[in-house]
């Protein structure tokens, strides 16, 4: 759905125009109509002309969860400026590295990050200017107010021409392995994704979307923020998750939809006295990615809110959602769902040659929305987008004959047990199976004869008990030995990363830890 100008800043275009005054963003008390946001977008885009930005500077964004992001994000695209999304949660050394990489000549920073952002651009010599929201008083020296430039600049601006390859953002990976890398995500790219998200989630002007996770994260951007705003519907922003704080907003503005990840859903279902006291018939249905949902959630969920859990996937690269589960008509437990419509899938074994039904392999993919590639990479954007155009995405997966697909988990995730590929997926999904067993996390620990070999760790449902001995029998009745999880070790819930992904690095450090090298054994 291009607008005349291609600029992807103008994505709500067509709700401005039919109902300005419809919400499009509210934060608590405070409330955003259309009209508002394109005249606030205005802003922003003679605010950084006036600023010296020039068509294809990049501007990094300093903010947590607050809605002056969201303007700035596509005021900046409208400008033909390339926004860069920061991960606040990371360290401050990999955070100035992405502020360095990118070439940001403009730091905009939220005024509860404001010390961080001046040591930011005290150590980033490229930043040549750092602007700031909030009070005065709470500025740093030299740092310019967000809101007086704002009321200064004039709301009347046209988008930026702009061809469909164009890059339009520069969200950075969350570098589990390694440095981050800045993706070169295009206009056209996105209007691809976003329309077919909003058509395939059927979105429109009364829906409302609850955004708790990370604005800055592809979650929140492309299931919620991207086709909520193409639709016309509101997004009720969170300054972070709390699942007390999402019964009661969903209540108190009448959410239609969510969006989230597993764990977040299970700490909601949890709330069963606050459930209980709020109105949350609302809800039609809601999203999840980043791990697969276990049965007894989209159960549990389903009795709770009489509406269903969408499963997806993608990746900051693809697209960024590659795959979906329609919202009616058949959803498969465990599966991410179906190609979005022109998105083209192959599953390729580690030979080369096409998986056939059942079979693992690494997901490849080839769509409108994919990236040019990375920033400054141009080796590493060679390594993983080959010529004919199909992203190699490290990602193992299998189809089976209704054309679903289920993700298995990283092709880094894969334990080679003597010779064996073992994914960690299946294996956690036998464990789901067994009626104790809430959550389960697989991943590799040395072994001394095998090499490497399975390790379980396993969340159990309250007030429920089992040991070790029971689950290794359990499994061992049902898998194959060689993917028997050596050792089990019992916790409360999994370390989650930035991004709110599980820490599978973090779990395969404790394994070290905790059972050194393994021996002996199957």
């Amino acid at each position: 759905m291009l607008t005349r100008s291609g600029n992807f800043g103008d994505l709500a275009s067509v709700p401005m125009r039919a109902f300005p005054e419809r919400p499009a963003v509210i934060q608590g008390a405070f409330t955003l109509t259309y009209a508002e946001l394109e005249a606030r977008m205005g802003r922003v885009g003679n605010l950084l002309r006036s600023l010296d930005v020039q068509q294809g500077g990049r501007v990094a964004l300093l903010f947590p969860n607050e809605w002056p992001f969201i303007e700035l994000c596509f005021g900046s695209m409208r400008a033909g400026a390339v926004p860069v999304p920061l991960n606040i949660r990371l360290g401050y050394d990999t955070l100035r590295y992405c502020v360095e990489h990118s070439d940001a000549q403009v730091l905009v920073a939220s005024g509860t990050l404001a010390d961080q952002a001046a040591r930011l651009k005290a150590d980033v010599p490229g930043v040549r200017t750092l602007v700031v929201t909030g009070e005065a008083a709470e500025r740093p020296r030299g740092a310019l107010g967000y809101e007086s430039l704002l009321h200064a600049a004039s709301p009347e601006f046209e988008a930026v021409l702009v061809a469909p390859d164009d890059v339009c953002m520069q969200p950075y990976t969350s570098g589990s392995t390694g440095r981050p890398k800045g993706v070169l995500l295009t206009h056209g790219g996105q209007f691809w994704n976003a329309d077919m998200v909003r058509r395939i989630m059927m979105f429109d002007e009364t829906d409302r979307g609850l955004v708790a996770v990370p604005l800055y994260h592809k979650n929140a951007m492309a299931s919620a923020v991207k086709p909520l705003l193409m639709a016309g519907g509101a997004l009720v922003v969170l300054p972070g998750f709390d699942a007390a704080e999402v019964i009661r907003a969903i209540a108190r503005h009448r959410c239609t939809y969510l969006t989230g990840v597993p764990a977040m859903f299970r700490m909601i279902l949890n709330q069963k006295a606050l459930l209980a006291e709020h109105d949350v018939t609302s809800v039609r249905w809601a999203a999840c990615g980043s791990a697969m949902v276990p049965p007894d959630l989209l159960e549990e969920f389903q009795d709770t809110f009489h509406a269903g859990i969408s499963e997806g996937y993608g990746l900051t690269e693809g697209g960024p959602v590659v795959l979906e589960s329609p919202r009616f008509g058949p959803r498969k437990i465990g599966s991410a769902g179906l190609p979005l419509p022109g998105c083209e899938v192959r599953v390729v074994k580690a030979d080369g040659r096409e998986a056939g039904v059942g079979e693992a392999g690494e997901l490849w993919t080839r769509n409108p929305g994919l990236a040019r590639g990375y920033y400054k990479a141009p080796e590493l954007t060679a390594q993983k987008f080959d010529p004919e155009g199909w992203l190699h995405t490290g990602d193992l997966v299998r189809h089976d004959e209704d054309g679903y697909y289920y993700i298995l988990g990283r092709m880094d995730d894969m334990i080679n047990v003597g010779g064996e590929n073992v994914y960690p997926k299946e294996v956690e999904d036998m464990l789901l199976l067994h009626p104790s067993v809430r959550e389960a996390f697989v991943v590799a620990a040395p072994h001394a004869i095998k090499g490497e070999a399975p390790v379980a760790f396993v969340v159990l449902h309250d007030g429920r008990v089992a040991t070790a001995e029971e689950l290794k029998r359990f499994f061992l009745e049902r898998g194959p030995a060689y993917a028997l999880p050596r050792e089990v070790e019992f916790i409360d819930h999994a370390p989650l990363g930035s991004t709110g992904k599980v820490d599978r690095l973090a779990l395969r450090a404790r394994a070290r830890a905790i059972f050194g090298i393994l021996k002996g054994g199957v």
